[in-house]
Parts: C-alpha cells; sequence; structure tokens
C-alpha cells in the first residue's frame, strides 16, 4: 500500500482539492480522496480497470424520531425534480436504461443513491437523473401522500365508509415489521441505544408513520439533502476529475457551505445490564408453546476504529463463526431453545458495534438459563482461551474475504462502496476498511499471546455493563390490538372532521388518482436506444481434459489468488418419498463429520482450508419441453490457491466418508432449518406464492414448491416435529445416507476456475486427485412424470400483509414465444402493474414475469394492502394491453430492461460458474445469442399474440399469502385454504 497525496494519476477538476491516494495491491485498484472547495463534500473514487462504472451518493440522515422520515424521503425525493419534473423519474429510467444496478436504500444514519452501468452514455444519462433527484427535488405534497402515508375513506368518493391510512412505505413497513427478526433487532436497538438514532426505527413504525407531516419531511430534506452533508463515491474506469465535472455543474456549483454537522454521537454507556420484556404478534393458527426469543445483546467500540472492529470480529468468529465455535456449540446443542437466534453475529455497520447472540424457540422462563450459558461459554474462554490454530483459521477467512472479487448479487464496485460507506459516515477515513492486510497481520501478532483472545473476551463482552437481554413472547392477541388501535385512532379522527375536512379528503383522493393517472412527456429524460445495445453475446474461453472417465472443464478468470472447484454429478432416478430428501441432504451433508472425525473437528477444518463448502442440487427444464427436465448434484468450494490441494482432499473426504451418524447433529440441522426457512416467509412471500401458483404448470415447478416453497416448510415443520422420537430420527439418517449412496454412485465431472498463475497446477493436481477416487457406476438418469393442472390456493402466514400470484403455462426457453412473454412482463410492469399494484394499490411491488425454466408466466405482488383488488388488477392489465393502443417506445423501454438483464455482469468466478452449467442444461452460447436476437425482435404484435395465445381466464392458476384476519377470503376467491 503506497500514499501520496500530490501525484494523483488524473488531473483533478479545479472545483476539487486533491487529498490523497492509496494502491491497495489486494484489491488491484486505487483508492483517490478529494473535497469539493466550496460545500466541503468528499468524493471517494476507486479507479480500476473495470467497464462496470459504479456511482453513489450518500447522506448522512439521523432520525430522531420513527417516523420514517429519512424512508420517506428517499421514496419521495424519486418522485420527480427540477430539471426532470416527471411523476416517476425513477421507474422510468429504469425502463429507458442498460443499467446493471438502479435503487436507493435507507440505512441506520445514512441514506444513498446508487446505480451501475457497463454503457458509458447510460451512466451518464443516470447520473444526471440521480444528481437532480437528489438535490433538486420537488417534494410534491401528493407524492408524500402516495410514498409515505395518507388518510383516505374505504369507498375513495364516500365519505360516509370508515378512514383507513394508505401510502406504499406504511405497507412496506407493516410488512418489515412482519418479520420476527426485524421486530427483536428493532426492540434490541431501542434499549442498548437509549439516547441516539439507533433507539428509533430509520424505516419507520407503521403506529408512528401517520405522526410525520409534510412540513417534517421538507424540513429534514433542507437540512440533511445538501452537498456539505453529502459523501460521493465512484468506481470504475472513468476518471474521477470526470465525474467532478459533472458533479460541479449539475449540482455543486449551485450551493454553498452549510455549517450543520450531522452526526451520531456515542451512546452514554449503561451502568448496569438490563433485561427486557417484550410481546411479539403470533398469528399462526398452531400453538405459541416454544415460540419465545432470548437474546443477549452488547454495544462494543467504534466501528470507525479499524483495529477496533477486526478486533471484535475476531472475537466474534471465534465464539459463533461455526458449529464448532463454542459459543454457536452450546446454542446449537442446548434444551433450552430450538436453534440459535438469527441475530447471532456482530453488526459493524452502525457507528458502535452491536454482539448478538441467544435462541429461538425458547420460552420466557428459561431467560436467566439462556444468559447464563452465554455468560458462561464467555467466561471460559476468558479463563482458558482458544486453540491458536483456531485463531489463524478466523484470520485466514478475514483474508480470503479481503481477497475475493465477488458481484454476484451486487456489482462488485457496489459492494466495496457500501463496505467503506460507514466509516465515511461517521468522518473517519474509509480507506482503510478496503485495505485489510495491514490490520490482519497485527492481528496476527496480537494472537501470538495466549493472553490476548482471553482479554478481548473480558474487555468487549464479561466486564461490558452496556448489555441487554430481550425476552420476546408470543402474543396471539397483538395483532388484534394494533388493528383496534389502529381502527379507533381512525374513527377519532373521522369524528374531529368537519364537512369540509372530509370534502378535502376526496378531492385529495381524487387529485392523487388524477396524478397517478397522468401521462408524462418521456422525452424529459435522458434514454439509451437499441442502436446503444451491444451488438454481441461475449464468450467465455475454457478448456477440457480429461483423465479416464473423468472429464474436467477449467476456466482461467481474474479471481485475485483463489480457485474455484465443483465435482457434478448427475442425480439419480428417485422413489417419490425421496425428493423431498433432497434439500435436507445438501444442507446437511457439509455440516457432519467427515472421514471419522466429529463434525466439531471437521469444521475446524473447514475454516483452516476452504471460504465456502457447499452442495446443492441444480434442475432445470429441457430447452425445448419443460415436461422432461434435468438435474445435477453439484459440491462446491472456494480458497485460496496455496490451500488447492488441502481443499480438494476435504471435497473427497466429504463425498468418502460423511457421518450420518451423528444423529443429534442431524436433530439440530434440521431443527435449525425450520427456524431458518419459517422465518423467510415475509422477505420471499412474493417468491412463495408464485411457486404456489405455478405448481402445476411442470414436474421441476411442482419440484420446487415440494422443496423449497411453502408446501415444502409444511413438511419440514412436520418432519421435525416427528424426529423427536429416536427410531424415527435413526430412520431419517438412513434415509439420507442411501441418497448418498446413490448420488455419489453417478458420473463425475470437474469444474476447476482460477488465475492465470494457479490455473495449471490447480487443474492437474485436482484432476489427478479426482481421478484417483474409486470410479463411479452409471444409474438411472433423474425423472418425473409429466404434470399440467391448475392450482387455486390461499396461504394463511404469519404475516400483516399480502402477497398474491397469478400464473399460466406457456412454453420453453427454446420455444419462439419465449422472448416475446419475456418481453411481455416488462412490458405489463412498466404500463400498468406498477401503477395499479404500487401506486394505487399500495403494495411495496408488483409485476410479471415469464420463467421460462418452468414455462410459465407469472404476476406478483409484493407486501400488499389488497387481494381481491390485485387480483382484478392482473387481469385488467391483460386486457389493457389487449384494447389500447401502444407506443413503440413502450416497447422499447421493454425490451432494453431485457437485454440489461440479461448482459448484466458477474464475478469472474459467478461468470464461469453460469457459462459451464449453461452449458450442461442445453444453454450453451449460440442457444442464448438466437434467444436475445429474438428478444431485440419482438413486436407488438408479438406481444398481443402471446397474451392472447397463453394468458386465458380458464389457464389461470391463483396463489395467495394472507394474514390470519383474511383467512376466510379464499372463498369469496374460490380458493382452497390452507395453514402454513
Amino acid at each position: 500500500m503506497s500514499t501520496s497525496p500530490q501525484a494523483l494519476s488524473t488531473e483533478t477538476h479545479p472545483a476539487f482539492e486533491a487529498l490523497r491516494q492509496v494502491e491497495i495491491d489486494s484489491l488491484n485498484l486505487r483508492v483517490e480522496e478529494y473535497r469539493h472547495r466550496a460545500t466541503g463534500a468528499v468524493h471517494y473514487h476507486l479507479a480500476a480497470d473495470n467497464a462496470e462504472n459504479v456511482f453513489l451518493v450518500a447522506l448522512r440522515t439521523v432520525p430522531s424520531d420513527s417516523t420514517g422520515v429519512a424512508h420517506i424521503l428517499e421514496h419521495t425525493a424519486l418522485c420527480g425534480s427540477e430539471r426532470y419534473p416527471v411523476r416517476d423519474p425513477f421507474f422510468m429510467m429504469l425502463r429507458r436504461s442498460l443499467n446493471t444496478f438502479m435503487n436507493a436504500f435507507t440505512s441506520s444514519d445514512w441514506t444513498a443513491y446508487p446505480f451501475a452501468s457497463q454503457n458509458r452514455k447510460d451512466f451518464n444519462n443516470l447520473l444526471d437523473v440521480y444528481l437532480d433527484a437528489v438535490f433538486f427535488s420537488k417534494l410534491e405534497e401528493l407524492d408524500f401522500a402516495q410514498e409515505g402515508h395518507r388518510v383516505e375513506f374505504e369507498e375513495a368518493h364516500d365519505s360516509s365508509s370508515p378512514l383507513v391510512f394508505k401510502g406504499v412505505v406504511f405497507n412496506e413497513m407493516k410488512g418489515a415489521m412482519s418479520s420476527v427478526s426485524s421486530t427483536l433487532w428493532q426492540n434490541l436497538c431501542e434499549h442498548l441505544f437509549p439516547t441516539v438514532t439507533y433507539h428509533y426505527n430509520s424505516g419507520g413504525d407503521p403506529e408512528h408513520i401517520p405522526d410525520l407531516t409534510y412540513e417534517q419531511l421538507r424540513t429534514f430534506y433542507k437540512s440533511h439533502y445538501h452537498p456539505s452533508n453529502a459523501i460521493f463515491m465512484t468506481f470504475g474506469d472513468i476518471a474521477a476529475n470526470e465525474h467532478q465535472a459533472v458533479f460541479e455543474q449539475k449540482a455543486l456549483a449551485h450551493f454553498e457551505r452549510q455549517d450543520l454537522r450531522i452526526e451520531v454521537p456515542p451512546e452514554q454507556s449503561l451502568p448496569q445490564p438490563l433485561r427486557i420484556n417484550r410481546p411479539y404478534a403470533f398469528d399462526d393458527s398452531g400453538p405459541s408453546d416454544n415460540k419465545t426469543h432470548v437474546v443477549v445483546g452488547w454495544v462494543l467500540g467504534e466501528s470507525t476504529d479499524l483495529l477496533q472492529m477486526l478486533r471484535a470480529q475476531l472475537l466474534a468468529s471465534v465464539l459463533i463463526d461455526n458449529s464448532a465455535s463454542p459459543l454457536m456449540h452450546a446454542l446449537e446443542t442446548t434444551d433450552l431453545g430450538q436453534a440459535p437466534s438469527p441475530l447471532c453475529g456482530l453488526e459493524d455497520s452502525m457507528r458502535q458495534m452491536v454482539f448478538c447472540c441467544g435462541l429461538e424457540g425458547s420460552e420466557a422462563d428459561r431467560a436467566d438459563a439462556v444468559e447464563a450459558l452465554v455468560l458462561e461459554v464467555i467466561g471460559k474462554l476468558a479463563d482458558e482461551g482458544v486453540a491458536h490454530e483456531q485463531l489463524e483459521a478466523v484470520l485466514h477467512q478475514l483474508e480470503l474475504h479481503q481477497r475475493e472479487i465477488s458481484g454476484d448479487s451486487y456489482p462488485y464496485g457496489l459492494q466495496l462502496i457500501l463496505q467503506a460507506l460507514g466509516c465515511a459516515t461517521h468522518y473517519a477515513d474509509p480507506i482503510g476498511v478496503l485495505d485489510l492486510d495491514p490490520v490482519i497481520a497485527q492481528l496476527r501478532q496480537d494472537i501470538e499471546n495466549p493472553e490476548f483472545i482471553r482479554q478481548l473476551a473480558r474487555d468487549l463482552l464479561l466486564d461490558n455493563p452496556h448489555r441487554v437481554t430481550l425476552v420476546m413472547h408470543p402474543d396471539k392477541e397483538l395483532s388484534e390490538r394494533r388493528a383496534s388501535a389502529e381502527a379507533e385512532r381512525l374513527a377519532k379522527i373521522k369524528a374531529g372532521m368537519e364537512p369540509a375536512d372530509m370534502e378535502r379528503v376526496i378531492q385529495r383522493a381524487e387529485a392523487l388518482e388524477q396524478r397517478q393517472l397522468q401521462v408524462d412527456d418521456p422525452n424529459v429524460l435522458p434514454r439509451v436506444e437499441r442502436s446503444d445495445i451491444p451488438a454481441s453475446l461475449p464468450e467465455l474461453e475454457y478448456s477440457e481434459r480429461n483423465a479416464g472417465s473423468m472429464r474436467q472443464t477449467c476456466y482461467t478468470q481474474g479471481t485475485n489468488g483463489l480457485v474455484y472447484q465443483q465435482v457434478i454429478s448427475s442425480l439419480p432416478a428417485l422413489a417419490d418419498e425421496q425428493l423431498p430428501l433432497l434439500p435436507l441432504y445438501t444442507n446437511i451433508l457439509t455440516e457432519l463429520g467427515v472421514g471419522g472425525d466429529s463434525y466439531l473437528a471437521t469444521q475446524h477444518r473447514h475454516s483452516a482450508t476452504v471460504g465456502a463448502l457447499n452442495a446443492f442440487t441444480s434442475m432445470r427444464g429441457h430447452v425445448d419441453n419443460e415436461q422432461h427436465l434435468d438435474g445435477n448434484f453439484v459440491l462446491s468450494s472456494k480458497a485460496l490457491a496455496r490451500n488447492g490441494a488441502a481443499q480438494t482432499q476435504l471435497m473427497l473426504d466429504t463425498l468418502a466418508s460423511p457421518g450420518f451418524g451423528e444423529h443429534g447433529r442431524i436433530r439440530e440441522l434440521i431443527s435449525q432449518q425450520r427456524a431458518r426457512r419459517e422465518q423467510a416467509v415475509t422477505g420471499n412471500g412474493h417468491g412463495l406464492a408464485m411457486a404456489a401458483a405455478c405448481a402445476g404448470m411442470s414436474p421441476l415447478a411442482r419440484l420446487n414448491h415440494k422443496l423449497s416453497g411453502l408446501s415444502g416448510i409444511k413438511s419440514l415443520r412436520e418432519l421435525d416435529q416427528s424426529l423427536q422420537v429416536p427410531d424415527a430420527l435413526a430412520a431419517f439418517a438412513d434415509d439420507l445416507a442411501q441418497l448418498h449412496n446413490q448420488i455419489t454412485g453417478m458420473p463425475r465431472q470437474l469444474l476447476c476456475i482460477a488465475d492465470e498463475p494457479h490455473i495449471e497446477n490447480f487443474a492437474q493436481t485436482t484432476l489427478d486427485a479426482w481421478s484417483a477416487a474409486p470410479a463411479a457406476t452409471a444409474g438411472k438418469p433423474f425423472h418425473l412424470p409429466p404434470l399440467r393442472e391448475t392450482v387455486k390456493q390461499l396461504w394463511v402466514a404469519n404475516t400483516q400483509v399480502n402477497f398474491c400470484a397469478r400464473a399460466y403455462p406457456t412454453v420453453p426457453v427454446g420455444h419462439p414465444d419465449a422472448a416475446a412473454l419475456v418481453v411481455l412482463g416488462g412490458f405489463l410492469r412498466n404500463g400498468f402493474l406498477h401503477r395499479a399494484i404500487r401506486e394505487k394499490g399500495g403494495a411495496y411491488g408488483g409485476g410479471a414475469t415469464q420463467d421460462s425454466g418452468i414455462a410459465a408466466f407469472r404476476f406478483y405482488s409484493y407486501r400488499d394492502p389488497r387481494l381481491a383488488g390485485t387480483l382484478d388488477d392482473f387481469d385488467a392489465s391483460i386486457a389493457w394491453l389487449l384494447e389500447t393502443a401502444h407506443e413503440s417506445r413502450a416497447l422499447e423501454e421493454a425490451i432494453l430492461g431485457v437485454i440489461g438483464s440479461m448482459d448484466k455482469p458477474s464475478s469472474p468466478a459467478g461468470e464461469a460458474k453460469q457459462h459451464f452449467h449453461n452449458r450442461m442444461f442445453g444453454r450453451d452460447h449460440d442457444q442464448r445469442v438466437i434467444f436475445r436476437q429474438r428478444i431485440l425482435d419482438v413486436s407488438l404484435d408479438d406481444l398481443r399474440r402471446v397474451a392472447e395465445s397463453y394468458l386465458r381466464p380458464e389457464l389461470a392458476s391463483t396463489a395467495v399469502i394472507t394474514s390470519g384476519a383474511q383467512a376466510d377470503a379464499g372463498a369469496e376467491l374460490g380458493l382452497e385454504k390452507l395453514v402454513l
């Protein structure tokens, strides 16, 4: 690493002063720091040889209540600005762009507006729109009413009907706070931070959101959305001074310095630990026994102190990194609860770090015992320390994380920016957190002292009185009490209204409806066109070699010293009763002991050898027939290149001799899986609803629903309960072992990915090792019978909001109509569904997609206050398509969105894996080129034709997820009621 404030590689824009540059060798990039002379705005540029350029502007936002002011402002700021005075520039730009990422985030103490694009013209277009949206937002009152909250009559034009609260954020947060883990975290922060902003719900508490006034929103905007409070961050191959010229011209030149310093002060230490008891809403129809959460949390040091942060990470990893870690082992094996709490871990995104641990599936009267267990384990660490090799394994994981080039979820540059943003938010150095090598070197020296980790446990946890033990118990009446309180509040508001007040409510509803129906001139906004779309789809190079019957495929990618390998085998023919075992088997396999070692010893081996070892199944319908499918089993891992041989041996041992005799361990893993899956419903309700609606479309769609959908969650719950009987547990373990023998008996092939210095040696070493293993014998291939039937279901779950889905059987990816159906999804979303479901209906999201893998076209809504109205809107969108004249521009926007998604880059290793598995399932380069061209050739007539052919009412399947309060809605909608 080198630092030079004078010798910046690019000429600095005169409006900025250059402060320093830092080369980070482990990331192959240079970080440049600048300050805007007039306003004090800071700019950090991550200069990299990467054409996927990233922009982010963040504002420190420090709310002093739970009205959600920062969150509502994030939404409202994107509803029109001075140079782009259209109603919805953000969503309009989504349709006019080739972006690889576009969004906005509200965190606990910052709000950020990021985007990424590989196209320079597109990047510049988005930069113009984002700068204007953030610094020159219109903040129309009707947009505040739409995005934040408002009162309307239940029948919008009938003042005799009851009042109701509406608003996108209001409904979003009702959905968010349906998640038990979100409720846990918010309650814990409320008491860990009694005096600073983390005490409040930055997203907004539905009980307090209606307290926010429009004037308060504007005041918050004026103080917080000012360049003096802004942090600009960029990544990629565009020079910093090019960015700065745009910043200056389009935004910063219009401002002067603001003296207000917005920051989060450190929290005052608690004089002694607290015990807090709180209820949470439990709307399941089943018993509430063993549904209490007990969480212990500490406030630690400053997250901006890199050495403090890494030491806290070291301690947290020693305690709970995996099942062999002492505290995690204690939480997984105790009878005091069902599974470790989802909050277990170190949270370092706020000014002060928080360490949490605890149990779910407990009882309130066990809180003393849970707390004692936690303190006992930490006390033992403080007294006895831990083996030196375990500390080395933790540092190995930190080094691997530092070197890995990710980018399979967020763009790689955005991940780096978000990693650095916390420090910048708190006026600290964000560059150090990007270069962990010096601090890891310091920690390697620290752990040579046996007393180091012991003292760390005492200082950060045992002797730290800033501790809260939170006990959250289930309350079956809480949702009803909240609904009654909301109804009483609304009735009181209405009782205090004069006729003129009621008329104003009706007039505002009408005005908002007119605004939502308003058709803005899209030419106000910049755009990319079909001519800007890259003409070709890049092809990855690879090589193949064989050793006997073993085939190996190798990719040379820029992996920065990491090596990736997978062993892949075709799935064998399975009996019907074996199918539900597949996701359980793949989750359990890598969590057991191997080679006669216990799972505890094997977990230590994992930490010292690989960054990840996981098993999964991959299935896809045939390119030309969704009723036929292929399936593979995959064992996958990544490691530092120096550990390549040990990585291979670990994978060999995992397949050769897993410990299915560890019945207690298997029991724990099933219980943990159940807890995780049950809590995931409110976060992925739309996905689960779509899987249920599609369950009759094809054998793969049915299998998805049975394995990972609502049906799978219900089956997992029943299995978990049955395994309390020892004989049933032993039989289940035998079933897993039998399945394993069938899978490992199938022929194998290898995938290897590494960078240029390591690929040849790594490939040869792995091929030699795997080809020396006992040869597999071919078995009958995996097969499922054809399936085509309709589904009409209403699932009752623990949620305050709804998730709706309607699906139609269509065609697989190789069919000529598949391209038009893919484009149709974006066309309906852009032109009708977004406005009807989100803006008018108040859902957080909604849309339509074609899934060619299962040959299904799906409509969906997310965190939705409505049921029947949303299903009607799905149908109305089809009528709108068929009965309305449409412009070619709208078609082009839908095509741009599809192409942008198809061309979105991944990480170097991720691109190679995707390319390899695409080829295995018949999606080779030629097929993808043909499909891409078909997308570009789609016409409006094609959209109408496929809608008329496939989206016919008699073919529709429907599935919704709702609360117990709306369970009876299924009868009116013709849906079968099922209880999760």
